[in-house]
């Protein structure tokens, strides 16, 4: 029987977040889908449509520890992990935590930065630690990375590697608002944003009983073969280099449990599936240049996987 308590907190959350973010509503629940499975997030999309606003009123919306780092081509992995400081007094090297030891991190435009530095993001995403002068710190137990990225410009950027790009849950884009949508938010911020006056409705203990809820939704065997399936003929398609791998196959069951829990539902239903699998699946696909040349993307894919995979009844 699905728990009331949690259909009602999720509209809290959800209804909190939209006071800043207007006509966006699959997004934000793709959002709270991704913090509710411990995942990370990655929001894709052209500038000024609010990606940064996202982060922040996700964070706004939670009793938890936030930071923001902006990244540039001169940020070095210990700006983001910490560095150890000699003391004099003592004389021992004293731990000084970097941003990264938040609940929620803002990884703002993560492709400004080199590979180097991205990648002291890895071991955090996906064992929950930072691991610095050959010592492991632990992260808090809800730890979420909310990463930004412009997808078109290519001056002083840098790709995020697929490794990177494998340890995101999902990847969003917020897209543009319709014509009222875009006149509610003008008149919204007359005087001043909305973010300011933006209030926390959930705290820490709210997040951990919903986030051990997600994985007691009931989800039937036949559905895990379905999203087997699918991320099956990722890799056998002809189209792609690379196909996605069994931690997207996880993610994917993941959101599906998720989702059921956020509409209230008894049990996983593969229309859910289907309505995830290209936000879980489009990131963690190469598509081969001569295919990409003829206009091949990963949406396109897997939207053709989904045809012609026969769902379960």
């Amino acid at each position: 029987m699905a728990d009331p308590r949690i259909q009602k907190a999720l509209a809290a959350l959800i209804a909190n977040i939209e006071q800043v973010i207007i006509g966006k509503r699959e997004v934000i629940e793709l959002a709270v889908i991704t913090l509710l499975c411990r995942g990370h997030l990655l929001i894709e999309d052209m500038p000024g449509l609010g990606k940064t606003m996202l982060g922040r009123a996700i964070a706004g919306s939670l009793s938890l520890s936030f930071k923001r780092v902006q990244f540039t081509p001169d940020l070095l992995p210990s700006d983001i992990t910490g560095v150890s400081i000699y003391n004099q007094k003592n004389a021992e090297f004293d731990f000084c935590p970097g941003p990264i030891f938040t609940n929620l991190l803002l990884a703002d435009e993560i492709n400004r930065t080199t590979p180097r530095t991205q990648s002291s993001l890895l071991e955090a995403m996906e064992e929950r630690q930072v691991t610095t002068d050959g010592i492991s710190r632990a992260l808090p137990e809800i730890f979420m990375v909310v990463a930004t990225q412009n997808p078109i410009e290519l001056q002083g950027t840098y790709p995020l590697p697929e490794a990177q790009l494998d340890r995101f849950f999902m990847r969003v884009s917020v897209g543009y608002p319709i014509r009222d949508e875009e006149v509610r938010v003008l008149e919204m911020q007359i005087r001043e944003h909305p973010i300011h006056s933006l209030k926390p409705v959930l705290g820490e203990e709210h997040i951990r009983f919903m986030q051990r809820a997600v994985s007691e939704a009931h989800i039937d065997r036949s559905l895990l073969a379905y999203i087997v399936d699918i991320v099956n003929a990722t890799r056998k398609h002809p189209d792609l280099l690379a196909g996605a791998s069994p931690r997207a196959s996880l993610s994917l069951m993941r959101a599906a449990q998720a989702m059921s829990l956020l509409k209230g539902l008894e049990f996983v239903e593969p229309t859910l599936i289907k309505q995830l699998a290209r936000h879980v699946l489009t990131h963690r696909l190469i598509v081969k240049p001569q295919s990409r040349l003829r206009g091949v993307t990963e949406s396109k894919l897997v939207e053709e996987i989904l045809q012609v995979t026969p769902a379960p009844v």
